[in-house]
């Protein structure tokens, strides 16, 4: 079994708004990847597929059957691994994964990743509930397991899981195969690295009452509380801080006027640097961010704003449309290196191999900037403002029937906005 250890990274938090507490008829998602502190997150865009009948789909460590079908697309992922951290479809589909700790003993044993079955539900699902579904079913069939980070020493754990659509929301929350699920049809939710579904459960596996019995966890009788009955009864130092970060990112959501939740808005709380939630503390940080606007009305398109680079703080949130012209951006996406990979020589992580992309590297140094000179410090962030105020102005305008660029512009805009941000950086 893998051991908890007080360094390792543990964190990320997702949000959602539903209508009525968004301010326009949309579902809102936001997440901020927590992730060591040098690994990079690379943006990824994959086009719809078909696949031959019967073919195999290598995920990071293992193997599994390929549908005939999958969807576009787009991905914020650490770059060595097969999944993704967050991401979205071209249905409107959007997840975000969180790590867990449960009384479930997580095993190093190599499985599908939580990041490999974010992927697999984005590719497979045209609404959040059949997300949903997917993940499930892919959990009992092939587990959830393998270590989560580039190191020799394993590092493992279980996942929970947001889902939105253009419609609602749902909370998915694991413990080993066994998972309970909650639906989300009004207000806001925010998840982080904790259990958080109490007696409000929508769905579940259909052992999990009967497991948790026999278990000795429940007695069997009266109010079944999921995170009460699953949650460690003594939570390590850091699974503490995640507490802590939930209350304060429920707390950033109640402090908004009824009906005012905007994409604005949930970037704010991104980069809320109080709360712990744009974190950058000792071996790990806010690597990567997204915030998508998903509109009930399906004849608008959603918009998913990703910065690819850390610290959302000061970073660009830039917008990604699907359609006609979307393409992977290369200034984001991180070189390979084929079977000589780290990650898939054996044994695993013996080396360390530079996965920084174009516009990491620029952005590095514009951080660097920041720091040790304050006047061009301040221009480069001008700089980033203009450029990210430019991008939410446009999107507006689209939404709300001002701007009706050509379809071939909506689907290159991300690489527009890329190759902005990494000129601003020159």
């Amino acid at each position: 079994m893998a051991s908890w250890s007080p360094e390792a990274p543990r964190s990320c938090d997702c949000f959602v708004s539903v209508p009525t507490a968004s301010a326009i008829p949309a579902v809102i998602f936001a997440k901020n990847s927590d992730r060591p502190r040098d690994e990079v997150q690379e943006v990824v865009f994959v086009p719809a597929g078909t696949h031959t009948p019967g073919s195999r789909l290598q995920c990071t460590y293992i193997e599994v059957e390929q549908v005939p079908k999958t969807h576009a697309v787009i991905l914020s992922r650490p770059s060595w691994l097969w999944g993704a951290e967050m991401g979205a479809n071209e249905h409107g589909v959007c997840i975000g994964n969180e790590a867990v700790w449960t009384k479930e003993p997580v095993g190093e044993g190599e499985a599908l990743l939580g990041m490999d079955l974010l992927r697999l539900a984005l590719e497979r699902s045209s609404s959040s509930q059949e997300a949903l579904q997917v993940i499930t079913d892919l959990l009992e069939r092939y587990g959830q397991g393998g270590s989560c980070r580039e190191d020799p020493t394993p590092f493992c754990y279980h996942n929970t899981f947001l889902l939105a659509d253009r419609t609602e929301a749902w909370v998915l929350e694991t413990a080993g195969r066994l998972w309970a699920a909650q639906r989300i049809q009004e207000g806001a939710r925010n998840i982080s690295n904790q259990l958080s579904i109490g007696t409000d459960i929508s769905a579940e596996h259909p052992e999990l009452r009967t497991h948790a019995q026999a278990q000795g966890w429940w007695g069997g009788q009266g109010t079944f509380d999921f995170a009460q009955v699953f949650s460690l009864a003594q939570q390590p130092v850091r699974m503490e801080a995640a507490k802590a970060r939930f209350r304060a990112g429920r707390e950033l959501l109640r402090q908004q006027p009824a009906g005012g939740i905007t994409a604005e808005v949930m970037m704010g709380i991104l980069r809320d640097k109080e709360s712990g939630i744009c974190m950058d503390s000792g071996g790990f940080r806010t690597t990567a961010s997204m915030v998508s606007i998903l509109p009930q009305d399906p004849t608008q398109p959603c918009v998913h704003f990703l910065t690819a680079t850390p610290d959302p703080s000061r970073s660009v949130f830039k917008p990604f449309i699907f359609g006609v012209g979307a393409a992977q951006a290369p200034q984001v996406l991180s070189p390979t290196f084929g079977a000589q990979d780290p990650v898939r020589t054996l044994p695993r992580f013996q080396t360390q191999v530079d996965r920084r992309h174009a516009l990491y590297r620029g952005h590095q140094a514009a951080l660097g900037l920041m720091e040790s000179d304050q006047d061009r410090g301040q221009q480069l962030r001008q700089k980033q403002r203009d450029l990210e105020r430019e991008g939410l102005e446009a999107v507006r305008g689209l939404l709300a029937g001002e701007w009706a660029p050509p379809r071939q512009e909506l689907g290159g805009l991300f690489q527009t906005f890329v190759e902005r941000e990494r000129q601003a950086y020159t």
